[in-house]
């Protein structure tokens, strides 16, 4: 998650860090958030679970995107199905990852 915060950073995002699941709802629900990059394996709370409890809590638009290494057949469906817009797999391609955030934003603001 540190090479995504530093290309977000650099591109001119301000970005904050949730430790787990539990405070990633927190930070969504409490904050001005546009966009929710979501590790699907957190701690305490996984990502899909956090979804789902931003989806229900959050009435603004908001854009949710999994960002993970699974690959299993069934995850993409899985992440979708929990409330996520789309998923960016990881490992992170430095030259995609910023265009294919700002197109999940651009997506979500119509």
């Amino acid at each position: 998650m540190y090479l995504a915060r530093f290309l977000l950073e650099r591109a001119g995002y301000e970005v904050e860090t949730a430790t787990d699941g539990a405070a990633a709802v927190n930070a969504a629900v409490g904050g001005n958030v546009d966009i929710v990059l979501m590790d699907i394996l957190l701690p305490e709370l996984d990502g899909l679970e956090a979804t789902r409890r931003i989806r229900a809590k959050v009435k603004q638009p908001i854009a949710i995107v999994a960002l993970t290494a699974l690959s299993m057949k069934g995850d993409k469906e899985a992440i979708l199905e929990a409330g996520c817009d789309g998923y960016i797999s990881k490992p992170i391609d430095p030259d995609v990852f910023v265009s294919q955030v700002d197109r999940f934003l651009a997506a979500k603001r119509g």
